[in-house]
């Protein structure tokens, strides 16, 4: 079992299945050592899990619990990339889009559910540079979408 998996295992972290493409582009796109992970939605058995606008009808909390349900989705395309986690060398950077209100502005609070993962999964590998804006709507009606780049070795 690799070190990465191992970690996963202890902090009792089970990966999805990576979600397939559901329109006119690929789950990820490898070029040299840089991977490029489509936007990964909030899903639980394939549905979407938290859905509304934060600032109205989603808290803060489920907006962490969004964005780390993301961050699942990102390591599981990661890891059908790359063959595996240990060839992580960095995770580059993310996006997120947080669906909100005009006046929510604690995006970064929610995008932190993905990041923390990130670190808590990866190590110093986890960390990364970041951009966490707001979303009028996104596909499904979920309250997050978040992208990736990772570097592989």
């Amino acid at each position: 079992m690799s070190v990465v998996e191992q970690r996963l295992k202890d902090l009792g972290i089970e990966l999805p299945v990576p979600a397939a493409a559901v329109a006119n582009y690929v789950p990820f796109v490898v070029t040299g050592n840089l991977v490029f992970i489509s936007g990964q939605l909030p899903l639980e058995n394939g549905k979407p899990a938290v859905v509304g606008k934060l600032g109205d009808s989603v808290s803060i909390e489920d907006g962490v619990r969004a964005a780390r349900l993301c961050g699942l989705g990102l390591l599981a395309q990661i890891k059908a990339a790359a063959g595996s986690l240990d060839r992580v060398k960095r995770v580059v950077r993310l996006t997120a889009f947080v669906a909100s209100t005009p006046d929510f502005t604690d995006q970064p609070k929610v995008v932190n559910g993905c990041s923390d993962l990130m670190v808590e999964v990866l190590g110093d590998a986890g960390r990364h540079a970041r951009v966490a804006v707001s979303a009028p709507s996104l596909p499904l009606n979920v309250a997050c979408e978040i992208e990736g780049v990772f570097e592989i070795g």
